[in-house]
């Protein structure tokens, strides 16, 4: 069984415009509990990301005022996406070339979900853990 995007998304991911404030998206970070956020346009498209890396370098390390910034100064607007019929392997290959820890899952030019890095070890090693388990059935002396 080759896992998929669809397989192993996060559907629960946080959602703002780029006109928010960045104080009120790391409120709404922290209360539920997200290391980024999804910057989307008035029609709910994905036009970028914010990271808790973008607070700490382009917010913190800058001195600027959290009220003063909004998402959109913050955000990564190089989005990397995969389909939902994307397998495991090409997905981890992307974040590993890449260096980035979320990838979105798009389908018709809408946020799906989300697979992070964390999700990816995971259910990685269930699948190895089920593969092996196989291969060990197979291999046992038939009596």
């Amino acid at each position: 069984m080759v896992l998929k995007a669809k397989d192993i998304l996060e559907k629960n991911f946080l959602s703002l415009p780029a006109a928010t404030s960045a104080l009120e998206a790391a409120k709404l970070m922290k209360s539920q509990r997200h290391g980024f956020v999804v910057v989307i346009d008035e029609a709910g498209k994905p036009v970028g990301i914010v990271t808790e890396w973008d607070y700490m370098s382009k917010l913190t390390a800058e001195g600027k005022n959290p009220r003063d910034v909004t998402l959109a100064d913050l955000m990564s607007n190089d989005i990397l996406w995969v389909k939902p019929d994307t397998d495991m392997d090409a997905i981890a290959q992307i974040m590993s070339e890449e260096g980035i820890r979320r990838l979105l899952v798009m389908k018709d030019d809408r946020v799906i979900g989300v697979v992070t890095s964390k999700t990816v070890l995971s259910r990685l090693r269930d699948y190895i853990d089920r593969i092996s388990s196989q291969i060990a059935r197979l291999q046992a002396p038939r009596i």
